[in-house]
């Protein structure tokens, strides 16, 4: 039979899909749940898509090998503004968004009418792109159970979320950071943004200078450096404006009147002017005094806080340079009518000491860097450098009164309150970096009365720590990022005025936002398929507790409820939930945060597995810029099992992987062989009762024990990579061993093979399920899925046999190099063995262990081998590595071999490998020289 993988997967697929394979429910097996989180519709599918839902699956069909009853369910998200918005972008006929459609996607024209509903947007793609290449690539998926976020039995279980977390005093209203889309004018998530997805708020200190009765406040994130302000930059050419600020004169850019107004400040702006203004004039410092120049810059972006920026060159390489540079441009100076004379005579002042800098610290950067301009891209790393240095080390000095000799960053927070007090600061929020909304909309920190989730309470937060202390996580290194972000987490804005969800319970102008609706709806993925018999309005408030907390939580417990418990708390906790590193620092902390506060310790998650991140062809997926394979093309050119192979095993799940057309081919090409190979010993006339054995076979059985538990290891920590790499590339190494080893036409290879195969298959069933299950039903008479998953034999593992075979392999390769270097097409090989007072130096190494000096004096107080001196001294050199480089096990091994026995069964194999005459011949029966080379268990090779 030819290998045609769409044939064998599409019976699979639809003899699954008829018999509800997949569709679990409670019984008295062992429960394993695992999920991963669902899609967001808002366009197709592709590649880097299916490595996420495959990871999961792999585990689901191992754990059901294992005997488990599995449950792996899907739903979609659709909640949130994305789908709105790319739905606003299709009926405004906007060319780059038809062209992902058409062209990416493969909309047919037809359709496109039909996506112009948020909801027929999403119900497009979930049919024909998520849910059709998710039953391709044979996902263990138990279908009943899906749902959307927008449904209205969802939508109650999430009203009963969130009654209960403001009953518990989890959620408050007050005036919080948001990200606010300026376009859509509403606040936005992670989920909804485009570029910039990593920002963070970042609070601003605005140090209030003074110029003619006006107030002009220049943005700082070290506010400590106020006494060391020199000077200050504006933009000539930008656009600034006088404004009246909650009843103070303010000069700022008008860039900033938006961020100031959204931010809660009342604005009213009295005129607008170009920044050339002010250049040449001079401000106040509020704490010094001082008057400060203003000099032009180009550098200074009018669109960054207040678009005017105060410079402390003595503590900021940023600001070093620059001076530099308006020092040196006297003509520029000159042009805004600006005395050179007076910019070449502003000095750096010095405000901080810290260990390994001199006076000027920005200075010493600057030169250990090299840095030359402000375009230098190392400028950056050196000012990011002296702020970390100076933060936790550097201690104020003398200028700074009360302060002085304390570190910054025992008082920085102490010192800007101070100076608040007495009106010379004032704080704003901007971001880390530009952000763009999906609906292309700029992105600003506004602040808003909202409702806020409390992850800034420390009771909750212990709770969550709990988890993460007791959590499986995968890969260990992630359980400190858990940490991390439960530490950091703050008071999170749950709720926006626009886009789909659930109305807020008490306010319904609100909808719950994206992130904050997907914290706990993997416990709806276990009564999703029966509380739709449960009509809508019947579930209330009492309906949940019911069945979540049990009868005593209500006064009349309703009896489907109850009956919903059950198969809730069978399923529950979720074993393992399958994410992408990057939602660590929002979505899965909510996650732990959500079930420590909802559930009680026993429903806590049990274990999260992170997932790196896909590249095509070495560079990052687009989907806008058609930089995308789709699953569809991919599994209909080289098939679902190729596809899950390549992308299983060409990374560890929490690694990034590359898909490289020439790579899948070869996969393809390397399951096609596998194939071929299984049919020969399928069609094989295979003994149904096992034959005598020898030792080749033994040999094989042996190391597939061990092969076995190696994979069976990584399937229990999720490492696809190394279990595919053991059950298929290491497995075939042995497989190719004993195929040059032996003849595979004696009944006992006919059965071995047989028996190899049986469990190879079971071994690879998780990562490609359609071959193997096919393969196993021709083999076995049944499907792989329905056999259970190989467990090690003992009584078939022989160290010695293992042993013996890595000998003779060694003088083989051995052989094999002489024959490569001296390009010799020998007639007659010898292989001459060590002679006895070699071997009993060898036992008495055995005996003292690696240890020359021991070794040598046991050595040494037999006459007959003290005669034989520096031969000796060499051999137990030598012997002392070989003990080194192997285990015990094996050295004890080596005890029980008998080494003629051995090397006259190697030369029988040379001899067929290499048409030659191959005599074993003792050291102490011939004068030639080379036989002098002879050591225990590494013969001398002469080849003629």
């Amino acid at each position: 039979m030819d290998y045609t993988p769409r044939d064998i997967e599409r019976k699979w697929q639809e003899r699954w899909a008829e018999r509800g394979r997949y569709e679990a429910d409670p019984d008295d097996g062992e429960a394993t749940f695992v999920t991963v989180p669902y899609p967001y519709p808002s366009g197709g599918m592709h590649i880097g898509h299916a490595r996420t839902y495959t990871v999961p699956d792999v585990y689901a069909r191992y754990r059901r090998l294992q005997g488990d009853n599995v449950l792996f369910p899907i739903g979609w998200h659709v909640t949130g503004t994305p789908i709105v918005g790319a739905v606003n972008r299709l009926q405004k006929g906007e060319e780059e968004q038809l062209s992902v459609l058409r062209d990416t996607y493969n909309v047919p024209e037809d359709e496109l009418e039909s996506l112009e509903t948020p909801m027929g947007f999403a119900r497009y793609f979930i049919e024909n792109h998520y849910k059709t290449n998710m039953q391709s690539l044979g996902l263990s998926i138990d279908w009943r159970r899906e749902f959307t976020t927008n449904d209205e039995r969802y939508s109650k279980f999430i009203t009963w979320q969130y009654e209960t977390l403001r009953d518990r005093g989890r959620l408050e209203k007050g005036l919080h950071p948001v990200k606010y889309c300026t376009e859509e004018e509403n606040p936005v998530t992670t989920h909804d943004i485009l570029e910039g997805e990593e920002a963070e708020f970042q609070e601003y200190t605005l140090i209030k200078f003074g110029h003619d009765g006006a107030t002009i406040p220049m943005a700082t994130l070290r506010p400590e450096t106020v006494r060391g302000v020199t000077n200050a930059y504006i933009l000539p050419e930008g656009q600034y404006v006088e404004a009246t600020v909650d009843g103070e004169d303010w000069i700022v850019s008008k860039a900033a009147v938006e961020k100031l107004e959204l931010q809660q400040r009342e604005v009213i702006v009295n005129r607008e002017f170009a920044g050339e203004e002010l250049v040449g004039e001079t401000v106040t410092n509020p704490v010094t005094g001082e008057a400060v120049l203003i000099l032009p810059a180009a550098f200074v972006d009018p669109d960054n806080a207040t678009g005017i920026v105060m410079s402390v060159p003595a503590h900021s390489p940023d600001d070093w340079v620059a001076l530099q540079a308006a020092k040196a441009d006297t003509e520029r100076m000159a042009e805004y009518g600006i005395d050179p004379a007076a910019v070449e005579a502003i000095e750096p002042r010095s405000i901080i000491d810290v260990e390994g800098y001199g006076e000027f610290p920005a200075k010493d950067a600057v030169e250990e860097f090299g840095i030359e301009d402000q375009d230098d891209p190392a400028l950056e790393e050196a000012t990011q450098q002296v702020y970390n240095r100076e933060f936790h080390a550097g201690q104020l000095k003398a200028m700074y009164d009360e302060y002085a000799g304390e570190v910054i960053e025992d008082v920085r927070d102490e010192l800007a309150a101070h100076f608040q007090s007495q009106g010379a600061f004032d704080t704003m929020h901007e971001f880390s970096e530009d952000v763009v909304c999906r609906c292309g909309g700029t992105v600003e920190v506004a602040k808003q009365e909202t409702w806020f989730l409390r992850y800034s309470d420390e009771d909750w937060k212990e709770e969550t720590r709990k988890i993460v202390r007791n959590m499986d996580a995968i890969p260990e290194n992630t359980r400190e990022q858990y940490y991390h972000t439960i530490d950091w987490l703050n008071e999170w804005p749950c709720i926006r005025n626009y886009g789909l969800g659930t109305k807020l319970p008490w306010d319904e102008d609100f909808v719950i936002e994206p992130l904050s609706d997907s914290t706990i709806y993997m416990a709806y993925y276990t009564i999703a398929h029966r509380i739709e018999d449960v009509p809508t309005e019947d579930l209330t408030r009492d309906f949940f507790d019911t069945l979540f907390y049990g009868p005593d939580a209500v006064e009349t417990p309703d009896e489907r409820a109850l009956e919903l418990r059950e198969e809730w708390d069978y399923w529950y906790p979720v074993d393992y939930r399958c994410s992408a590193n990057d939602l660590i620092s929002n979505h899965l902390s909510f996650y732990l945060f959500h079930h420590a506060e909802l559930f009680e310790e026993p429903q806590w998650p049990q274990g999260i597995t992170i997932m790196g991140m896909g590249l095509l062809e070495g560079t990052k997926m687009s989907s806008s810029k058609g930089h995308v394979v789709l699953p569809t093309d991919a599994i209909e050119e080289y098939g679902a099992d190729t596809v899950r192979f390549f992308l299983l095993n060409s990374a560890e799940p929490w690694q990034d992987y590359d898909w490289r057309a020439e790579d899948v081919q070869g996969t393809r090409d390397q399951l096609a062989g596998f194939w071929r190979r299984a049919q020969e010993i399928i069609q094989s006339e295979v003994p149904e009762t096992q034959p005598e054995l020898e030792r080749i076979d033994r040999w094989l059985l042996s190391e597939l024990q061990g092969i076995i538990r190696k994979v069976t290891d990584a399937m229990e920590g999720f490492s696809t990579r190394h279990a595919s790499q053991d059950a298929f590339y290491q497995l075939e190494e042995v497989l190719r061993w004993y195929r040059k080893r032996t003849d595979l036409d004696r009944p006992g290879a006919r059965w071995t093979r047989a028996e190899v195969l049986r469990t190879r298959l079971r071994l690879l069933a998780p990562i490609i399920p359609f071959m193997t299950n096919e393969l196993h039903e021709q083999l076995a008479g049944e499907p792989v899925e329905d056999a259970a998953w190989p467990e090690p034999d003992p009584s078939l593992e022989s160290e010695v046999v293992e042993t013996e075979e890595r000998l003779i392999e060694a003088v083989t390769e051995d052989v094999r190099d002489i024959v490569d270097v001296t390009g010799t097409d020998p007639t007659e090989i010898r292989l001459f063995l060590a002679a006895d007072w070699k071997h009993r130096v060898f036992e008495t190494v055995l005996e003292t262990g690696p240890d020359q000096g021991a070794a040598m004096s046991e050595v040494m107080s037999d006459p007959e081998l003290r005669e034989k001196g520096e031969a000796v001294n060499d051999l137990v050199g030598s012997l002392i590595e070989v003990v080194r480089e192997r285990s015990e096990e094996e050295i004890e091994a080596l005890s029980e071999i008998d080494e003629t026995d051995l090397y006259e069964e190697a030369a029988r194999f040379l001899a067929r490998t290499y048409d030659a005459t191959v005599a074993v011949v003792p050291e102490s029966e011939t004068e030639a020289s080379k036989a002098e080379q002879a050591e225990p268990f590494r013969p001398a090779i002469l080849l003629e």
